[in-house]
């Protein structure tokens, strides 16, 4: 039986219904780039602070709209703490955003000073950890990600907060086009992503929902209703497979809003319980920046009718989180709200 704070903690991030509607604002490397490129700066010269602004900005206008939000704890909580809405999930992110490379394999590594017991105690409902991951890394870095998952499995089992778990295929720093960002592969290929869910859906990580990446690179996917898209709905149909009895939600990975709203159709439709995105929904949205009215103009009004959009594709065709584990009979989820 799944243990009582975890559950709670995941109903806390889901619809009534039990669904994910989930915004991320965790990201770091992205927003950097994001501000130099505005600012015509290096990026080493943009300041914690105006990292911090944009993500106040996106707490304000996206949190209302958000069934739950996810927050990094050194730039994003503090900016987007008083937008925050009690009647709504939290997550924290914990993994670093910078990893060690080699030409064979990323090793990831915990923010500084952080760690499960700390965000359980600031009451945040789930702990957020990403890895990257590809099953013919290097023995080294495979069994270097394999026990950095553990680890903290073990410990959100100890504290007893919900553990969503995501992984992301990288390319090789010795190949063509590798990057350090955090975006999709776009020559990934299918059975990687697919072994890695496999990996990590193992009972001994003690994963309470996946978070995870499209198996074919969202540009490439074609129209849902399509003739081709049946075999891509196969893909996806393994994928859900490979999940072995976890619910799951579906990552962005900078995917433009209507790559992601194929790929969030082809998902539902293979049981995914809804969505944990991010630039998907606001990218675009926050170019009008520095001029802050207009940012909360766009994603109160643009970014609201994205997240409910996406939210009917998964009440349409997705599964219910709740149905991947045993809810006690006589609680109702009603009052989520």
């Amino acid at each position: 039986m799944k243990q009582t704070g975890k559950r709670w903690g995941l109903r806390r991030l889901a619809t009534p219904e039990g669904f994910f509607t989930m915004v991320a604002i965790d990201q770091r490397p992205p927003i950097s780039k994001f501000i130099a490129r505005k600012r015509g700066l290096a990026e080493t010269d943009v300041s914690d602070q105006e990292i911090s602004a944009i993500k106040g900005l996106l707490a304000q206008g996206l949190a209302p709209s958000a069934g739950a939000l996810l927050v990094d704890p050194n730039y994003g909580y503090s900016a987007a703490a008083e937008f925050l809405r009690p009647d709504r999930g939290l997550l924290i992110t914990l993994e670093d955003h910078r990893f060690e490379e080699t030409d064979t394999g990323r090793k990831s590594r915990l923010i500084a000073n952080w760690s499960v017991e700390k965000i359980r105690r600031m009451g945040a409902d789930a702990v957020k950890l990403l890895a990257w991951y590809r099953p013919d890394a290097s023995a080294d870095s495979l069994t270097h990600q394999r026990e950095f998952v553990r680890r903290v499995g073990e410990d959100c089992a100890k504290h007893d907060i919900a553990f969503v778990f995501e992984l992301l295929v990288y390319p090789f720093a010795s190949t063509s086009g590798s990057f350090k960002d955090y975006l999709e592969d776009p020559n990934k290929q299918a059975d990687h992503v697919l072994n890695s869910v496999w990996e990590f859906s193992k009972p001994v990580y003690q994963v309470d929902l996946l978070k995870l990446e499209s198996p074919i690179p969202a540009t490439l996917l074609p129209d849902p209703e399509s003739e081709q898209a049946k075999a891509i709905q196969l893909t996806f149909n393994t994928l859900s497979k490979a999940c072995q009895g976890l619910p799951w939600v579906l990552l962005s990975a900078g995917a433009g809003f209507d790559a992601f709203t194929r790929a969030m159709t082809f998902a539902a439709r293979a049981g995914a319980s809804g969505f944990l995105a991010g630039r998907a929904l606001w990218a675009d949205l926050i170019e009008p920046y520095p001029d802050q009215p207009e940012v909360i103009k766009n994603l109160q009004a643009i970014g609201a009718h994205r997240i409910s959009t996406l939210e009917a594709i998964t009440t349409q065709y997705g599964a219910p989180w709740r149905a991947h584990y045993n809810w006690p009979e006589g609680l109702s989820l009603s009052d989520h709200y």
